[in-house]
């Protein structure tokens, strides 16, 4: 069976290796820090797409199994991990009027089941979570949605990988090189000139998928995407609900942790903390729930999503004139609630197997396309 040389521990390449080993191949995996610590850890572990209907149908496509396919690899890798993803369904809380009608019919008009809502009036918007700030007399509500405990997340399927024995995990190993050779990728070399060789290679390299363009004479569009996030502590179940209004969401944790986020910023790889930004995160927190004015701030982080072009279709499939070279990168705002179906449609298509949805929409030709257009 195959080895696969995977560049990239994120959640992309993390759920890319675990299907593959279902197969019985073998799996390299190299990060150029310690892995499942970029945007994976960073994000806030919503299992949909943030307000769906304002994205591409091949983002929801991949997005809509991810709750069921989160529960079912707990159920897998916990036994042997004794770590819970803390999927948490809480149901979502929407309060933008001005997309009350197209959330409503979402789930019918787009055969999205996960997606039904209802329309709830203060009274019961207030009975189901009686922390929302009195200014909210209606919302919709989204009672299937839940989230995950991303870095617990990524502790269990590292945790599951490092003890597999088919597989080798090089972290702060970052690779500096590809070696090709007309069609092919001979091997993949690091700083220290080491080789290392496979039968097919894949990027898994999310925001940083960009720094192969020069190498594989195509243009990559994925830029890194600046968010940051705020972090409550609360008393165990104390916001019922998550919670989002004008792009802004409430993220609680069994345990009282609430996520509070998210912005969007332009500047590079540079990750530090903007105070502007924070406040416009505390003012839409405390606009939602008035009370965490009164609980303690215990941390604040930001993360790099991989921006992309075309609503952040990611590319899956084999790389332009490649004939062992894949992608599974450019995934932008939703690659924690695309990445399980993400990693098995990688699977399907290296593999030469069936695949579940039709890939053309994800298919890197899309890059040699811009690249002949440029």
């Amino acid at each position: 069976m195959k080895h696969i040389a995977m560049i990239g521990a994120g959640i992309s390449g993390l759920m890319s290796a675990l299907e593959l080993l279902e197969q019985g191949c073998s799996v390299s995996i190299f990060d150029q820090q310690q892995s499942g610590q970029a945007a994976s850890w960073a994000g806030g572990g919503i299992l949909s797409p943030m307000y769906p209907w304002r994205y591409p149908a091949a983002v929801n496509v991949l997005a809509q199994s991810a709750k069921t396919e989160y529960l079912r690899w707990n159920a897998k890798l916990q036994p042997d991990t004794g770590i819970d993803f803390q999927i948490h369904e809480t149901g979502m809380l929407i309060f933008d009027e001005s997309d009350f009608d197209i959330g409503l019919n979402f789930a019918e008009l787009f055969q999205q089941p996960m997606q039904q809502a209802e329309h709830l009036h203060s009274t019961e918007l207030h009975q189901l979570n009686p922390h929302i700030s009195a200014q909210f007399q209606q919302a919709i509500y989204f009672p299937q949605l839940a989230n995950v405990r991303n870095p617990r997340l990524l502790q269990s399927i590292l945790c599951y990988l490092k003890q597999h024995p088919r597989v080798q995990l090089f972290e702060h190993c970052p690779i500096e090189r590809l070696e090709l050779h007309g069609q092919q990728v001979r091997a993949i070399v690091d700083q220290t000139g080491q080789r290392y060789q496979a039968d097919d290679y894949v990027l898994t390299t999310g925001a940083w998928s960009a720094r192969w363009a020069e190498q594989l004479d195509v243009q990559i569009p994925v830029r890194p995407v600046h968010g940051q996030m705020v972090l409550f502590k609360t008393p165990e179940n104390w916001l019922p609900t998550m919670c989002m209004n004008q792009v802004m969401y409430l993220i609680p944790r069994q345990d009282g942790h609430i996520v509070c986020g998210s912005s969007m910023a332009e500047q590079g790889f540079d990750t530090r903390l903007n105070a502007d930004t924070t406040a416009n995160i505390l003012e839409a927190s405390y606009a939602m729930v008035p009370a965490l004015k009164d609980l303690p701030i215990i941390k604040q982080w930001a993360g790099l999503r991989p921006g992309s072009p075309d609503g952040g279709i990611p590319y899956i499939g084999l790389m332009p004139e490649f004939d062992n070279l894949w992608a599974n990168f450019g995934h932008f705002r939703n690659g924690l609630c695309m990445a399980p179906a993400s990693a098995r449609l990688l699977r399907q298509l290296l593999l030469g197997q069936p695949p579940d949805v039709s890939p053309e929409a994800y298919s890197p030709a899309r890059l040699q396309r811009a690249a002949l257009a440029s």
